[in-house]
């Protein structure tokens, strides 16, 4: 699955988060999502299929580093699976709306395998922080 772009969204007032009808329809009869606490503070939402494709990564580090033990008994401990309703919403626990500070105005990204969920002012500062680095990343990035 290829998920991407930037969606601006909104939380109700119980926390629930429409998702735009691209992503209902890439997702297909997915009933089912799994919201945890992703890195930079912002949530990620995974379907069954890509969570499993990230615990069968998780699954080839050694039971033994203890770094990857706590990081995957954080992360599933953590984890939410949601319901995914008639209308294209997903309840978003409080717990993880608490953690990663959502406010009313979020924004719902595409990043390839997951979608990620953040604070709408929180985004925008990690754009304009991050942007001016892009050249800089990428060539980092596929120089490994």
């Amino acid at each position: 699955m290829l998920l991407t772009g930037t969606h601006p969204r909104t939380l109700d007032d119980k926390n629930r988060l429409t998702l735009p009808s691209r992503i209902r329809e890439q997702l297909g009869e997915t009933k089912q999502l799994f919201v945890a606490q992703g890195l930079d503070q912002c949530l990620w939402i995974y379907d069954r299929a890509g969570l499993e494709k990230l615990a069968e990564k998780m699954d080839q580090i050694s039971a033994t580093d203890g770094e990857a033990r706590t990081f995957r008994r954080l992360f599933f401990a953590q984890m939410e699976a949601a319901d995914l309703d008639k209308t294209g919403r997903v309840l978003i626990p409080e717990r993880l709306v608490q953690f990663a500070r959502l406010g009313h105005d979020v924004i719902l990204i595409g990043v390839r395998d997951h979608l990620e969920l953040w604070d709408a002012e929180r985004w925008n500062e990690y754009v304009n922080g991050n942007a001016p680095r892009y050249d800089a990343v990428a060539e980092a990035t596929f120089r490994k």
